[in-house]
């Protein structure tokens, strides 16, 4: 299946199901408190592809093919759609407190324009519901599965802030960091689609693994646009990673690759990033890329997507989902924002 011959229109397919999707996160959050609201309101504006509620319902239509109608979508997908969406915006916006980040989607944060302590009590209030809107599914197998993701990351990103200005940090830590903070959701919800659509253990397990890989994928490529992107087609700060002490993927690979004194010299430079000393920032950037560093961790993430797609094509029957599966995998590593 070749799908760069052809781009399927998400947003034409999937119309229907996403705003179903927004109109239950958005009634699930409704208070009778005017300033909740406003917030509400405000952190909506954070949404951006979707990729996680589109993760639920494409898994949703490609997996129902093997019990009953192909490309089909139950109500019980659409809420857990809307639940995934609420986790993942709370994530953000405790991201941006612990980032100390000023802008997402080209507007202020919320501890930005409101403090730290209205965001920490905005992410808890989208916690909080998003697990009263899963409850109304009536399956507890869902409604654990999405804590128990919640938990896990919870503990990336415990297990990312014990590991801050740890500038031996291993690689195999920084994957289990990834695997915690962004595959756990992103698996959860291609797990989703197919355990709603009544499928055995072992395939949706498979289907867990296929959103945890593309969630580390993209996750990668989300600390290449911390680098190199363009804060305005990003959306959001950028160069927060070396900032505030966190090695990722490209200056882990660039610390390997130097001798004992080429090594302390540029752990300098990164304690003088840690300072403030912006120009030093942009002075290891250009060094990573001389050494071919953003360039091998795109090379890892695409390998990544390359077992996924390989996968997916092993496992799925043909189908519209299918197809807008692989599409999802092929647009990870290509995207700018």
């Amino acid at each position: 299946m070749n799908v760069s011959e052809k781009r399927t229109n998400f947003s034409e397919i999937l119309s229907d199901d996403l705003l179903d999707v927004q109109r239950r996160f958005s009634n699930e959050l409704i208070s009778d408190v005017d300033c909740v609201n406003e917030l509400v309101r405000y952190v909506e504006k954070y949404r951006g592809k979707m990729l996680r509620p589109m993760l639920v319902l494409i898994s949703a239509m490609a997996t129902s093919g093997i019990n009953a109608k192909p490309d089909k979508v139950l109500e019980s997908h659409r809420i857990v759609a809307a639940v995934v969406e609420m986790v993942h915006m709370a994530t953000l916006v405790h991201d941006d407190i612990l980032d100390e980040a000023d802008s997402r989607r080209q507007g202020g944060t919320i501890n930005f324009l409101h403090g730290n302590e209205a965001a920490v009590m905005l992410g808890d209030y989208l916690i909080s519901h998003s697990y009263h809107l899963c409850s109304t599914i009536g399956d507890q197998r869902v409604s654990k599965a999405i804590a128990s993701i919640t938990n896990t990351v919870c503990e990336g990103e415990l297990l990312q802030l014990w590991n801050r200005d740890k500038l031996d940090l291993s690689l195999d830590t920084y994957y289990e960091i990834l695997r915690r903070k962004t595959g756990a959701l992103t698996g959860v919800c291609t797990k989703m689609g197919a355990q709603l659509n009544g499928l055995d253990d072992d395939f949706v397990q498979k289907m867990y693994w296929i959103g945890e890989e593309l969630g580390i994928a993209f996750q990668i490529i989300d600390d290449l646009l911390d680098l190199s992107g363009d804060e305005a087609v990003v959306g959001k700060t950028l160069g927060v990673d070396l900032k505030k002490g966190k090695l990722t993927l490209p200056m882990i690979h660039f610390l390997s690759t130097l001798e004992k004194n080429e090594r302390e010299n540029i752990e300098a430079m990164i304690r003088q990033v840690e300072a403030g000393q912006d120009e030093i920032a942009d002075n290891l950037r250009k060094m990573m890329v001389e050494k071919g560093c953003l360039d091998y961790a795109l090379q890892l993430a695409s390998e990544r997507v390359a077992k996924v797609i390989e996968e997916i094509e092993k496992l799925l029957p043909e189908s519209q989902g299918k197809m807008m599966l692989l599409e999802v995998a092929h647009a990870v590593i290509k995207r700018k924002s």
